[in-house]
Parts: structure tokens; C-alpha cells; sequence
């Protein structure tokens, strides 16, 4: 492990079930609102960034009938003094999706509009277990369709959306994308996926190797996905909208962006997600950092890793996006 994130690891809370206790999910949820809502707290305010709430009407096909009317929440980062029309990412929060919200990552994700001149939508998708797989893909995929019939009202560049996440956020960024692919319409721009959670079956190498560290370990894993596909989990009953990795055809997807620690346990399945995406044509910008474990740029933001990585991907989105490189 790197030094910088063993020292940062050493502050986390811990419980018996490492940092976070999917067992009692109530607790588990109320203290990462918490711990959300205190660091936004604590961070200073950008007035160069506004936030708007919006709700995305659903259109055509839905997330089920326990929700055929009810609109998706997007919160829209749009900073003040950019012109537009402005290109936008699509933005599905980390949280294993049982736990988190959408303004849990304003503080990182407003630095990111205010230095790339972009907007950023992100969505509050409905959480498992109240809403199975693949009702959270189906929100984005509902967001998705809002940003591009919006666009112009919204001041939005609708050519240039990009759809991205981060762990469980990331197999959701990934599950919009094979939704926009399959029913059609306007293709996103890119994808990008930090540490995506992409297979319920937890089969690979890693997902036995990483049982100790605390971090969304192997046994935290296995409890997330059965929040999320029930008795499907690890079965054949399980469709690629709600385990990106269970689809056989990858092709014709946007260019994608993948990022994990070498000490993730969705290392393999990112890997062989990467691997098969390029296999069928396309394009693929992949980085494992090495000593790193799940969400390590959460963990220790200051950290030599974490900082390489921002400059990476803040790099990337400004290169698809069309600006210039983002100075480090």
C-alpha cells in the first residue's frame, strides 16, 4: 500500500464490518449524510459556481411501475462566467448505490466546473434495496434524455455530454451508456468510470484478494449487491442495466475513460471491462495506480496518487470536451 494512503487509511472510522456497515444500512446511510454535509460545510463557498435543482420528466420508457411519473431530482453546477453554450458531464455519485445523494460531492465537483468551464449534472437516482437494479439506471438514463430535449433552454451544448461516475455511480455511468446505445438517440461524447462497480458475480481474483483493508472490501461488496439484485445476485437473472458486465456486446460505445487502484476489488473486473471494450473497437484511456485501494482520492485528496489522478482526469475531460489542457 502507499504510504500516503496507509497514513490516511489509519484515520478512517472503522466498524467490525470495516468502514462501511451495509448490516445496518439506516446508520450507515444517516452517517455518510453526515459526514457528506460536514465537509461541504467546512469548505469555503465559490461564487463563481451557481447550483440549480431541477427534475427531469421521464419520457417513453421508465424505471418501472413504481415510479411511471416521478421525475428524476438533478442538481446543475454551471459556472458564472463561462460562455456558453456550455459542455456538461452527467455526474452519478460513489455509495455502492444503497448509500449517498447527490450534493454529497459539491465541493470537489464545483472546483471541477469553475476550472474546466463546464456544467455538471448530478442525478439523486433511486437507491437499492428500496429500488432494485436496474431502477437507478433507468434514472439516469431518464437524466440523460432531459439533458439533451433541455439543452438548448439550459444553455447546454447537447453535442457535448459526457456521462461519468465513481464506484457504484461508475457502474451506473456505465449502464446509462448501454441504455442510450440500445434504445437510441444522440450518442454521449464519453464515459468515465472511477473504480466502477461493474459485476455482481465477485469472481475475479480481486474481489477474493481484498477482504482486509476496510475499504469496500469483498464482504461489504457481496452485502451491496444483494441490496441491489436480491436473489438474482450472481445468478443468470441478472441483465447488463443492472451489472454493466454482463453484457456481451460492448461495441459501439463512447470512448471511455477507466480508473482503479491496483488495490480495489473491482480491480480485475475494471481490467477485463477495459480489455473488452477495446477489443470491440472502442477507444480506451486506462490507469491502475499501484498501492491504491477503492476511492483513494476521497481518502487522501493530498496525496501524490490522488493528485496525479485529479490532473489526469481533470486532463482527459478537457481534451474531450474540447478546451485546453487544465494547468496542473
Amino acid at each position: 500500500m502507499d504510504h500516503e494512503l496507509s497514513l490516511a487509511l489509519d484515520a478512517v472510522p472503522m466498524t467490525p464490518n470495516g468502514a462501511f456497515d451495509l448490516t445496518d444500512l439506516a446508520t450507515t446511510r444517516a452517517a455518510f449524510r453526515a459526514q457528506a454535509e460536514s465537509a461541504a460545510d467546512s469548505s469555503p463557498a465559490d461564487p463563481s459556481v451557481t447550483v440549480e435543482e431541477h427534475l427531469a420528466s421521464r419520457t417513453g420508457r421508465t424505471g418501472g411501475t413504481d415510479a411511471p411519473d416521478v421525475p428524476v431530482p438533478v442538481r446543475l453546477l454551471r459556472p458564472t462566467t463561462a460562455s456558453g453554450p456550455l459542455p456538461v458531464l452527467l455526474w452519478f455519485h460513489g455509495g455502492g448505490q444503497v448509500l449517498g445523494f447527490a450534493a454529497q460531492d459539491e465541493p470537489w465537483l464545483t472546483e471541477l466546473a469553475a476550472r474546466l468551464g463546464c456544467a455538471v449534472a448530478a442525478v439523486d437516482y433511486r437507491l437499492a434495496p428500496e429500488t432494485p437494479a436496474p431502477g437507478a439506471a433507468e434514472d439516469g438514463f431518464t437524466a440523460y434524455q432531459w439533458l439533451c430535449r433541455e439543452a438548448d433552454a439550459l444553455g447546454l451544448d447537447g453535442t457535448r455530454i459526457g456521462i461519468a461516475g465513481q464506484s457504484g455511480g461508475g457502474g451506473i455511468a456505465a449502464a446509462t451508456a448501454l441504455l442510450v446505445r440500445d434504445r437510441g438517440g444522440a450518442a454521449p461524447l464519453f464515459q468515465s468510470l472511477t473504480y466502477p462497480m461493474l459485476d455482481d458475480r465477485n469472481r475475479t481474483a480481486s474481489s477474493h484478494e481484498i477482504t482486509d483493508i476496510g475499504i469496500w472490501d469483498r464482504s461489504t461488496n457481496l452485502l451491496a449487491w444483494q441490496a441491489i439484485l436480491g436473489d438474482r445476485a450472481g445468478t443468470e437473472d441478472v441483465c447488463p442495466y443492472a451489472a454493466p458486465a454482463r453484457a456481451a456486446d460492448l461495441a459501439d460505445l463512447p470512448p471511455t475513460f477507466i480508473t482503479v487502484g491496483d488495490l480495489d476489488c473491482f480491480r480485475d473486473e475494471d481490467l477485463d471491462y477495459a480489455t473488452r471494450l477495446r477489443a470491440q473497437g472502442v477507444p480506451v484511456e486506462l490507469h491502475l495506480y499501484p498501492g491504491a485501494y477503492h476511492a483513494f482520492d476521497l481518502i487522501a485528496p493530498g496525496s501524490r496518487l490522488a493528485g496525479a489522478f485529479h490532473r489526469t482526469w481533470f486532463d482527459y475531460l478537457a481534451r474531450q470536451f474540447g478546451a485546453a489542457p487544465v494547468p496542473a
